[in-house]
């Protein structure tokens, strides 16, 4: 095809060819927030997609709509395989949905709860759990440690 036909530098058209977000392969696994998380997301991604069909849909914005479509078949996908997890009164073992404090051989000591994938932040001390950290703490108790990169981590509280 000659390059007389193709918008070079068409931004919008790029922007609208959105991948889809990666789906795990690992169980959907959620807490009760981590559900509500998924719910409004998807309420949000519904109302996204609306919103850019009654503004004129791909015409309008594209961008807008990719993203919208993109969103709206990812939270539905993953509400469709969220597997629920009550809390347990367990505070001696590590499991998921609970918290866990380990001191660190340099000195640190941290708190972590083990949540859903889509609910995880570290910055905000929730670790999903697939992660490297929750995989070597689960079924753990008080007193046992782990090896984390490299480095082991002694367990010192389960909430």
């Amino acid at each position: 095809m000659s390059v007389a036909f193709t918008k070079e530098g068409d931004a919008e058209a790029t922007a609208a060819d959105l991948p889809d977000r990666p789906i795990s392969p690992h169980p959907n696994l959620v807490t009760p927030e981590g559900l509500a998380f998924i719910e409004k997301a998807l309420a949000q991604a519904r109302a996204d997609y609306a919103a850019a069909q009654h503004a004129g849909g791909i015409e309008a914005d594209r961008t807008a709509m990719a993203r919208a479509t993109r969103d709206l078949r990812y939270y539905s996908a993953r509400r469709a395989n969220a597997q629920l997890i009550e809390p347990s009164d367990d505070t001696e073992t590590v499991r998921f949905g609970g918290e866990v404090t380990i001191d660190r051989e340099d000195g640190r000591r941290q708190t972590f709860r083990i949540v859903g994938e889509d609910e995880a932040d570290p910055a905000q001390g929730s670790v999903s759990h697939v992660s490297p950290l929750a995989r070597a703490l689960m079924g753990k108790s008080v007193g046992d440690t782990a090896m984390l990169a490299g480095a082991e981590v002694e367990i010192v509280a389960v909430g």
